[in-house]
């Protein structure tokens, strides 16, 4: 059964507002929120913890097992700040959300990040990292890139997103009636 509603992945560098995108376009749209972060303490999809980098190492077998029902269905949100690991056919956009160095600087300093960690994602958000992962991993005409800089871009992407969603909707329902 062909899914009636499309799959997203919100990803991007810790501290570009995934979350906060997924938690409005949630709310907006009636798509479910996966948290990965949230699902991996929840059904103990964790390897162990790294001291270093103070978070969890990721069992990506058992997580991908543990969502796969959900996502299959469609209407899902994933935010997370990995996309790589998804297999290509459950995912139908890929939003990369990007921040000022100097402001992502801010709020990771705000959550009180290690300085090997703060600085391994200031790096990594510099060198595109994960939107080069994304052009990567999925077709270049499903991923956008979205900044994400102050609390009215939010809103700016998730009007755009929600458009998006509605075509993918109108084009998937005529797909199917025909």
């Amino acid at each position: 059964m062909a899914k009636s509603e499309p799959n997203i992945i919100i990803t991007g560098t810790p501290g570009v507002g995934k979350t906060s995108h997924c938690e409005v376009l949630g709310q907006s749209t009636g798509l479910k929120h996966l948290c990965i972060n949230e699902i991996v303490k929840e059904r103990g999809c964790q390897e162990e913890w790294d001291d270093e980098l103070q978070s969890w190492i990721v069992d990506e077998d058992k997580l991908l097992d543990s969502i796969e029902d959900e996502v299959k269905q469609g209407g899902c949100i994933i935010d997370w700040h990995a996309c790589d690991l998804f297999p290509r056919s459950w995912i139908d956009l890929v939003i990369v959300l990007r921040t000022n160095s100097t402001r992502l600087y801010d709020r990771l300093t705000a959550r009180q990040y290690p300085e090997r960690k703060l600085q391994e994602n200031l790096d990594s958000e510099i060198m595109q990292v994960l939107l080069e992962e994304a052009r990567q991993s999925y077709d270049e005409e499903i991923i956008v890139e979205l900044e994400s800089n102050e609390s009215v871009d939010i809103e700016k992407n998730v009007d755009r997103i929600s458009i998006w969603i509605n075509q993918w909707k109108r084009e998937h329902a005529d797909n199917s009636a025909s």
